[in-house]
Order: C-alpha cells, then structure tokens, then sequence
C-alpha cells in the first residue's frame, strides 16, 4: 500500500514541536538540524562541562607513582582535584616563532569527591618572541582528547575532551572541557534526546 501524503496540519504540528525542543525553524539552514554548529552539538549534547583552573605543581605537590618520569606536573583545581602529569614526545619551533608540542598526560584525583584517574593526548601550540628559548609567551593553547578505555575509578568509561588555555598575564592554565560517561545514560534524559524521534520524522519530511 502507497502511504498517503503527510496532511498540512501533522506537518505543522511536528514543525511546532521541533521549533519548541530544539530552538529553531523548520528548515535545512538550521544550525540544529544541520549545519556548521551540529559537530560540535554533538559532541557535547549529553555531557557534563567541567572547568577550573591549572597551577605549576611545586616540588612536592605531585608524587603519584602514575606521574614518574613526567616532564612537568600541573595542579589542578575546580572541577578537577589532583595532579596532573606531562609527558613531552615531540616539539618544533618555526622560524616565525610557532612552537607546537604532542605528546600524552596523566590526571591522578578526583571528581565530586571520588577519586581516579585517566590519561590523554595533547597538541599544544603557542607563539613566542623567542621560541628556541621558550621565552615571551604571546599566545598559547592546547587540546586534550581523553584515551578511550584509560579511565579508573570515578572516571571509568570516561570520554571527552579538556581544552587549556594560557593565562599569560596570571600564569596559569584556565581549563574548560565536556566528559561523557558511558555508566551514566545522561542523554537520555537530556532535551536533545527526548527529541531524537520528531528529528527523524522531520528528516523524513522534503524541505522540512
């Protein structure tokens, strides 16, 4: 059987729905639908932000076993409690002054009071006046995607991302990231989620 158009009024009533769950218009230029925004909606639809500040550890500070052989270790506040160790693999500097580094981390801490660990990966890259010397920072950022399976403890199953930015001026490391945790069904719970089937069945829709 040859389903039957979709009549004006159902039309209008999931476009209505869809403008009220999701905050725009029924079209292809929505940034909720499609669009240059909807990687990133992805990415952090279902997560928890997290945020904080990040301080050079002192000489005792940070001890962990997890952090031997560490390049350098932050201290972390906020969000996340506890050290946090550097491992440096590889660092370039460009004759314009563009420094880039990779390399893996280490947190050893804890989130809401429940400790545990996780490790990540890390690009930064940053401008200095003298690079070879790493010396007058202008500008410098970094990102952090966590290594899937890493996670102990609290944060067990974790993903995500931290991303740093230098507070040059403070000297600090100000921190902002969304983790996901695969024992928690936050989406599904979440507007995004409770959404999912008039977004599917507005898909199904020409020009809708």
């Amino acid at each position: 059987m040859v389903p039957s158009p979709m009549s004006p009024p159902r039309l209008l009533t999931l476009c209505t729905l869809a403008a009220l769950s999701f905050g725009a218009g029924c079209s292809p230029e929505s940034p909720n639908v499609a669009g240059p925004n909807a990687q990133l909606q992805q990415e952090t639809a279902g997560a928890t932000q997290i945020s904080g500040i990040g301080f050079y550890a002192g000489p005792s500070e940070c001890n962990d076993p997890e952090g031997q052989g560490s390049s350098y270790d932050l201290t972390m506040t906020g969000d996340l409690e506890g050290c946090h160790y550097v491992f440096i693999e590889t660092s370039t500097c460009s004759a314009g002054g563009t420094y880039k580094e990779t390399g893996t981390e280490t947190f050893v801490g804890a989130y809401n009071g429940t400790t545990g660990t996780f490790r990540t990966t890390y690009l930064f890259t940053g401008r200095y006046t003298d690079c070879a010397n790493l010396t007058g920072e202008i500008v410098g950022r970094c990102q952090h995607p966590i290594v899937d399976g890493s996670g102990e403890g609290v944060f067990e199953g974790v993903t995500g991302r931290l991303d740093i930015k230098d507070d040059i001026e403070a000297g600090n490391f100000p921190y902002r990231g969304h983790f996901r945790w695969a024992t928690s069904d936050v989406r599904a719970s979440s507007p995004s989620a409770s959404s999912s089937g008039i977004l599917t069945a507005l898909r199904s829709l020409p020009g809708c």
